[in-house]
């Protein structure tokens, strides 16, 4: 090569760079010619110019001998000067390989073993520096024999199977034998611990960009967990998470997985603890479909991402002769062990011995790899660049054709392209074929949840969106490898993804959309059943995707309970809720099924029929199939069902350990609920608390007939507290309603169930304003009919009775703004739906002090709970003109809508103001102060 011609670009290039860098020299003609090839040989010549004799030192350069970058006395080298010899070294050594490969036409598998050799050895001493280094901070971790318990570097790819090219990445493990602190320090430091600290160290070294360069881009993403994992690993552990979780393109991985540096004799212990995994002991045909996908969706990218003239990856190349060699070493690996080598070149020589390869397939196998490695050596050589594609500028033409000696590039090009071309055919005689008839989903939409590329998809997704997907996708990669998933599970989520794609970007989704509906998946991965119901019933998928669109708090309660996806399997119940007067007895229907003594099934079945209930009525909500006035009521109809399904069954519970009171039966069981509040009002929300207040009719001093008799006081206390027992805890479902009871006379001091006239007796005498004022919006929901009757009397009695106007006034208005003080979130651009000024507790506060105020002269406003009604009454009766009734009935109205619709969104209760809400506002506050 050193006599060759080189083209007048290159020429002219070399000259000038000659006399740039050796003005008073004669040229040398083969230095100049290195200078015109590599623009990396000619940056080290001009930092260290001398290097240009010692590459014409033929001894030198016929020696492959690899000297130890760093001195013997470890500790005595400061992280500065590591740094700067390791990539002293480096420089020094590449260049002696370019004049190699670009002047002395070197035997390409004697460069890529040389540079492997070098590069051992680099990666060696930066690890022996960093853990000496760390010995000295922290102390040493000993074995039984008091040896130090090395850090073991797992080389992987090219480097573990000593073919690095001139620019490659290093891929890199680290693991430790075993857990054992460290001694001989200030004090004793975690294996964990130590171990990383050496990690992070060896990284450094090699990875950090000083201002000598760089040794190697580190590579750190096939370890366990990928980057969401540990630096390093404990034998122990990795055989773990290999045995559990490992994966078939981690089995692949691990082909080329070679321990690096001095010998330790943990290596084969480590060796035996990965032979498992990678090889099966039988002949496993398995592995052929995993690598025919793998390699089909490198050809998508090469397709999608344009990447033409690519010697690596395009079809025929450099990456097909690995999946050729590499199956063959999966498939048989196990039954012949000499297969068992991470060298592509030493496995494709045994397969030809073992007559799986004729010997013509693997000399031209073994000719092509060693062709496209020795272009693909040049081309990185050109600039130390990783790159594997063609040149398309003059210079980087030029020096490709003067190293391949073709005449011009179509000639470079033919040449390249016959090679590739037998490397097809035998690729696709072993790994078969890319599908013809490719599933439009799968080939799309599988590229994009692989490599989580979202760029084919700009007419959906704006581009700072497409980024922003990507981003999202590999955070839902990363959590994925922190979750159990069987080898089945992985398959069918590989298989479930892209579809789940395609109804994401069909249905023009928002990235929060995309977000939550990820927040669904983590959930279910590690329940196959779940992404096969989602992948076998594409409907479903469908529906999934559309209710997380309508409604964030739709995607949560999924999130949450996955149970709900059973609903999706049919639409038409989904958005279908019961007739508000079937929740009691479709409850009751279910609990026939259940056994009476299996206390944790019927809490489960509780929550799962709420969940069920809460899933449709909101499918019908954010559709718009059912009103918000409706959707309250159907939430209020379905707390009703629950409450009184849960009292039956403390009833049977307390019944079982005590008897029941005297004079009580299973249907006079002189028991009764009083809902205040949303449930009184019929307003209730998807996750509304309930107030609730407990009361009995039956002499507190009687007895129980049961054999462990108590007196029905405490009866009815255990019975109360029981109820709270069932809503308030948290089972796998969560829980089942927050119930507050605070409302109860003498509040959290008072008993949890009270009789009926003691209850009387409390309002009467003891009440205060702000207690009369929840009345208004109280109602038995659970009673016999002769309590309902008198709490009915009791309520009207209370309500009805006159008041001074002056102190109403006054109390109603202090209470009102003591609450806004505490609870108002308005501000000047956002509006607080619920406690700002002209808001719904402002309305709420007009309606009790209307019914407060007038009913002792309009009794018919005691009829009803909630407050549209209560206003349609005032005004009949004159206590409101037709104007104030329909402000306050439409403003209401529409703060319980956007009220909702914030819920449903999981937006708070704020919402920016605009005209509407200002006039209404202002109209409220208006009719609030006239009462007030």
């Amino acid at each position: 090569m050193s006599d060759i011609e080189l083209p007048p670009i290159l020429q002219s290039l070399a000259l000038a760079r000659w006399h740039g860098l050796y003005p008073e020299h004669t040229v040398v003609k083969p230095l100049a010619n290195l200078l015109a090839l590599s623009d990396f040989a000619f940056r080290v010549l001009q930092k260290q110019p001398e290097l240009a004799w010692w590459l014409l030192d033929t001894a030198q350069m016929n020696t492959r001998e690899v000297l130890e970058p760093l001195p013997a006395d470890l500790l005595s080298v400061t992280e500065s000067e590591c740094f700067q010899l390791l990539r002293q070294y480096r420089q020094r050594y590449w260049l002696k390989v370019m004049w190699l490969d670009l002047v002395k036409e070197n035997d390409i598998s004697d460069s890529i073993a040389y540079i492997s050799n070098l590069s051992e050895c680099l990666i060696d001493a930066a690890n022996r520096w960093a853990f000496a280094h760390t010995v000295k901070q922290c102390g040493t971790p000993l074995d039984e024999a008091g040896q130090a318990l090395p850090m073991l570097v797992l080389g992987m790819g090219k480097l573990g199977g000593a073919e690095l090219n001139f620019s490659s990445d290093i891929d890199l493990i680290f693991t430790y034998p075993k857990n054992v602190s460290t001694t001989g320090g200030r004090k004793p430091f975690e294996a964990q611990v130590f171990y990383t600290k050496v990690a992070q160290k060896l990284i450094a070294a090699l990875n950090q960009v000083t201002v000598d360069g760089q040794v190697f881009r580190v590579d750190m993403r096939l370890r366990p967990f990928g980057e969401s994992g540990p630096l390093v690993m404990s034998f122990a552990a990795m055989e773990d998470y290999y045995q559990d979780q490992g994966r078939e393109w981690e089995r692949y991985a691990m082909l080329k997985a070679r321990l690096l540096g001095h010998h330790s004799k943990y290596n084969e212990e480590f060796k035996q603890l990965l032979r498992p995994f990678v090889y099966r002991r039988y002949i496993d045909f398995s592995v052929i479909e995993s690598l025919r996908k793998m390699k089909y969706m490198i050809a998508q990218e090469v397709r999608r991402k344009g990447l033409i003239n690519n010697i690596k990856l395009g079809a025929g190349g450099i990456r097909e002769v690995e999946f050729i060699i590499q199956a063959l070493q999966m498939v048989r690996g196990g039954r012949d062990v000499t297969l068992q080598t991470p060298s592509l070149l030493i496995a494709l020589e045994e397969l030809k011995k073992l007559d799986v390869l004729p010997p013509d397939t693997a000399q031209l196998l073994i000719d092509s790899y060693l062709f496209l490695r020795r272009v693909e050596q040049y081309l990185q050589a050109f600039d130390d660049q990783q790159t594997q594609t063609l040149p398309e500028n003059n210079v980087g033409i030029a020096r490709l054709n003067t190293l391949l000696k073709t005449a011009d590039f179509d000639a470079s090009l033919a040449a390249i392209s016959h090679r590739m071309t037998s490397v097809r055919e035998e690729f696709a005689q072993v790994i078969g074929e890319e599908p013809q008839e490719q599933n439009p989903c799968e080939e799309v939409y599988g590229f994009a949840w692989l490599e989580s590329d979202f760029s084919g998809f700009s007419q959906q997704l704006i581009d700072t969106q497409a980024q922003k997907w990507k981003l999202r996708l590999d955070d839902f990669k990363v959590s994925l490898l922190k979750r159990q998933m069987g080898a089945r599970g992985r398959d069918i989520l590989d298989k479930l993804m892209p579809h789940l794609l395609e109804q994401l970007i069909t249905q023009h989704v928002s990235f929060e959309v995309f977000s939550d509906v990820l927040k669904v998946v983590i959930t279910v991965v590690s329940r196959t059943t779940y992404l096969e119901l989602l992948y076998e019933n594409q409907g479903a998928l469908k529906q999934l995707v559309k209710l997380c669109a309508h409604s964030r708090w739709i995607a949560e309660h999924i999130a949450k309970y996955p149970i709900l996806l059973d609903e999706l399997l049919d639409p038409a119940a989904l958005y279908k809720p019961l007739p508000l007067s079937a929740y009691k007895d479709e409850i009751r229907h279910q609990f026939l099924r259940i056994e009476p003594e299996d206390l944790e099934l019927q809490m489960e079945a509780l929550r799962q029929f709420k969940q069920t209930q809460q899933l449709r009525i909101a499918a019908a909500d954010a559709t718009g199939v059912t009103s918000v006035t409706k959707v309250s009521d159907h939430l209020t109809a379905l707390a009703e069902s629950i409450i009184t399904q849960a009292v039956e069954l403390a009833w049977q519970q307390m019944k079982v350990r005590y008897g029941i009171p005297c004079g009580a039966s299973e249907g006079e069981k002189g028991f009764a609920v009083i809902a205040y509040g949303k449930a009184g009002g019929y307003e209730l929300g998807y996750d509304s608390d309930l107030d609730l207040v407990f009361v009995h009719n039956r002499d507190g001093d009687s007895h129980t007939d049961g054999i462990k008799s108590i007196s029905a006081r405490q009866f009815y206390l255990k019975l109360a507290q029981r109820l709270m027992h069932l809503f308030n805890t948290k089972t796998a479902s969560g829980i089942l309603y927050e119930l507050d009871t605070r409302l109860r006379p003498e509040g959290n001091s008072g008993l949890l169930a009270i009789n009926l006239e003691s209850y009387f007796n409390y309002q009467q005498t003891q009440a205060w304003t702000w207690e009369h004022q929840a009345l208004v919006r109280a109602r038995m929901v659970l009673a016999e009919a002769s309590m309902l009757q008198r709490f009915n009397e009791i309520r009207n009695s209370i309500l009805r009775q006159r008041r001074d106007k002056e102190k109403l006034q006054q109390d109603v208005s202090q209470m009102r703004e003591k609450m806004r003080r505490h609870l108002s979130q308005d501000s000047e651009s956002q509006f607080d739906l619920k406690q700002g000024h002209g808001g719904m507790t402002d309305i709420e506060f007009v309606a009790q002090y209307l019914v407060l105020n007038y009913a002792h002269q309009s009794p018919e406003l005691t009829r009803y709970t909630d407050n549209i009604r209560i206003f349609e009454c005032a005004e009949r009766d004159g206590i409101l003109c037709q104007e104030e009734k329909q402000l306050l009935i439409d403003a209401y109205c529409l703060y319980r809508d956007s009220y909702h619709q914030q819920s449903l969104d999981q937006q708070g209760r704020c919402i920016e103001m605009n005209n509407t809400f200002k006039l209404l506002a202002n109209g409220v506050r208006g009719i609030f102060e006239k009462c007030l």
